[in-house]
C-alpha cells in the first residue's frame, strides 16, 4: 500500500513561483516512477511531469516545460514540482501519483493517487 500527500498549494499571482511536495509512504517509493497531474474545472486531467525511480530522466507536458521541475528526494520519499513563471492556465488541482504502467501522459498508467493540492494563479 502506498499513500501519498500533496502540500504547498495557494494563491499565486502570475509570474509567481511555488514549490508542490508530494511526501509518499511504502518501501516501494524510490524503485517508482512518480508522476504530477493537474485538473482544471470542466477538464480531464492532465499529465504535467514525470520522473523515473532514480531522478535522472524526467518528461515534461509541452504547456509546463521550461517553467516547471520536476525532482524528488528518495532519502526522504518525497517527490516535488517546482513551479515558476506561473500563468492564470495553471489554476488548477495538482496531484501526485505513483506509475505502474507504461505510459507517462495516460492516467490509467498510474495504481496511486494523492488527494491534490489547489494552485491558483491570478492575473
Amino acid at each position: 500500500q502506498v499513500q501519498l500527500v500533496e502540500s504547498g498549494g495557494g494563491l499565486v499571482q502570475t509570474g509567481g513561483s511555488l514549490r508542490l511536495s508530494c511526501a509518499a509512504s511504502g518501501r516501494t517509493f524510490s524503485n517508482s516512477a512518480m508522476g504530477w497531474f493537474r485538473q482544471a474545472p470542466g477538464k480531464e486531467r492532465e499529465f504535467v511531469a514525470g520522473i523515473i525511480y532514480g531522478g535522472i530522466s524526467t518528461y515534461y507536458a509541452d504547456s509546463v516545460k521550461g517553467r516547471f521541475t520536476i525532482s524528488r528526494d528518495n532519502a526522504k520519499n518525497t517527490v516535488y514540482l517546482q513551479m515558476n513563471s506561473l500563468k492564470p492556465e495553471d489554476t488548477a488541482v495538482y496531484y501526485c501519483a505513483r506509475r505502474s504502467g507504461s505510459t507517462w501522459r495516460d492516467a490509467r498508467s498510474y495504481d496511486y493517487w494523492g488527494q491534490g493540492t489547489q494552485v491558483t494563479v491570478s492575473s
